[in-house]
């Protein structure tokens, strides 16, 4: 039996909230004033941007707890199910919702790029922490989206609409670049696994076996999505994940050609390369030689 709660329209989500719906494609709640309810999993076919009004001492972020107290953000994208566990308990939601429909975007330069807000594809415990003074700014975005939907729709409602929802994913990516800084320490330790993990990987049979590291099962190693590594990372080091990985790949290589008893081929299925060109034409690009060049020039 499917007892997942599903939200596909804007409409679906404000009825599960018990609040009126003013607009078919974009909504802001105050979820204080929502029925209690049992925590359940939910898939979303919204965009939603969650202001959580609770303590978040017991989230976990990698390895580590988080230390802000002031409020989170939580942003989920269309096509995501949010997992909760289940204790058959009652709860009251406090904050405030966020919602709208991809149909809300299209054609509009916020739907051009909302690809690039990456932190949609975050997992919840990579949440957004505010300050009080980031918290007011976020609530004064959402007051005017609020106030639009207030107003009698007219040829204005979904520019403006639009436009304060760009502003407030704007700020975000602000607020996140902030975050990043004031939790270097964490960060610093997060690079540090990343590059044992490599190193660890490259020492066993895995490349074999698994094929080169993905940026991917990197992050799922540390326990951290692909999108928040990702740019955790290039803020780092000024480089992408697989920019680095490459690196080290080649660094690698650059080891085991000197061994002459194998063939280029041989290093290349070694490290993880299911074709010997690919690598060839990896290695020239970061080297500027090929790898036999490499080999008789070093």
């Amino acid at each position: 039996m499917d007892n997942m709660r599903r939200f596909v329209t804007v409409n679906d989500y404000n009825l599960f909230n018990q609040h009126e719906t003013l607009h078919p494609l974009v909504t802001v709640i105050d979820m204080s004033k929502a029925a209690p309810r049992n925590v359940s999993n939910m898939y979303y076919g919204l965009y939603t941007v969650f202001l959580k009004e609770v303590k978040c001492g017991d989230l976990r972020y990698g390895r580590a707890t988080y230390d802000y107290q002031e409020g989170t953000l939580v942003f989920i994208a269309p096509g995501q199910v949010v997992s909760v566990e289940n204790s058959g308990e009652m709860y009251q939601p406090k904050g405030y919702a966020l919602a709208f429909h991809p149909d809300l975007i299209h054609g509009t330069s916020l739907g051009r790029h909302i690809q690039e807000y990456s932190f949609f594809s975050y997992q919840s415990n990579e949440a957004l922490h505010l300050s009080e003074r980031e918290r007011r700014i976020v609530l004064d975005c959402f007051s005017k989206i609020e106030y639009e939907l207030e107003h009698a729709i007219d040829k204005h409602s979904r520019r403006l609409i639009v436009s304060n929802i760009e502003m407030l994913l704007n700020y975000c990516i602000r607020f996140y670049d902030r975050q990043f800084i004031t939790r270097e320490n964490v960060h610093k330790g997060t690079l540090e696994w990343f590059e044992h993990l490599l190193n660890e990987y490259f020492g066993t049979d895995k490349p074999q076996t698994i094929g080169l590291p993905s940026v991917g099962w990197c992050a799922s190693q540390l326990n951290l999505s692909a999108s928040y590594f990702g740019d955790l990372i290039k803020k780092e080091t000024g480089k992408t994940a697989q920019e680095y990985i490459q690196e080290k790949v080649i660094d690698v290589a650059k080891e085991r050609i000197f061994d002459q008893s194998k063939s280029v081929s041989e290093i290349a299925y070694e490290l993880g390369f299911k074709y010997p060109q690919h690598f060839t034409r990896l290695f020239k690009q970061r080297v500027g030689q090929s790898p036999n060049e490499y080999r008789m020039l070093n």
